[in-house]
């Protein structure tokens, strides 16, 4: 298994730009094959949920150059926590959690490294801002001080074909370029976290900065 892991990573990195930051999804992934992952040269690895993240963290903690990314959606109860544990939030998805975080970032004496998560086709399924909603909240963002707003995540409907997911990936990059525009003191727009493994070549074709990997790393996880 492990040379399979190691031989996977290594394929992947030779087909990404160097501007692509390769981010190994381990949610569901024991704690041994994250560290065969880190061998193979992996920095950056994402969790969904905080609990499990904080014992892999504990069991890793030898390992003291690991990027740590939150990819799961972010309920207010567990805010403290994802700033403790986090560096990344990529699923920053409404206002109330976006000042909650920042409010707790103020108390804590952090800056965490934020996305906001964007919908560009509604979906009941995913969490996140429609577009008119986050160009609205935008002012009302840049007084979140305490977060180091980054860019946008987005992940397209399931069952979509391939045209209409660049789509997607190609009108959240529209839509960074729209916000940074308007020049906000504390909105950066330097970073599209966008691909999974089923269509991370198309989000790096769309400009994609950060790629989200896990299947196409690690295999089918239970």
């Amino acid at each position: 298994m492990s040379s399979s892991i190691s031989q996977r990573i290594a394929t992947i990195r030779a087909s990404l730009p160097a501007s692509v930051r390769l981010i190994a999804v381990s949610k569901q992934v024991p704690t041994e094959l994250m560290r065969e992952a880190y061998t193979a040269g992996i920095r950056d690895f994402a969790e969904s949920r905080i609990q499990k993240a904080a014992s892999k963290q504990a069991e890793l903690q030898d390992l003291p150059d690991i990027t740590w990314h939150f990819i799961g959606h972010l309920q207010t109860n567990k805010a403290k926590k994802a700033l403790e544990l986090f560096d990344w939030i990529h699923s920053v998805d409404n206002l109330q959690i976006a000042q909650r975080l920042d409010t707790l970032a103020s108390q804590l004496g952090v800056t965490p490294l934020v996305c906001l998560q964007v919908k560009i086709l509604p979906d009941p399924h995913k969490s996140g801002w429609m577009v008119s909603e986050l160009l609205a909240d935008l002012e009302a963002l840049n007084q979140c001080k305490n977060l180091q707003i980054q860019g946008l995540m987005t992940i397209p409907p399931f069952g979509l074909d391939d045209d209409k997911i660049s789509t997607v990936f190609n009108h959240t990059r529209k839509l960074g370029k729209e916000i940074e525009s308007q020049q906000w003191l504390h909105i950066k727009m330097l970073h599209l976290s966008m691909g999974m493994s089923g269509d991370y070549q198309l989000a790096v074709r769309a400009g994609a900065t950060m790629v989200r990997l896990g299947t196409i790393l690690f295999g089918n996880r239970s």
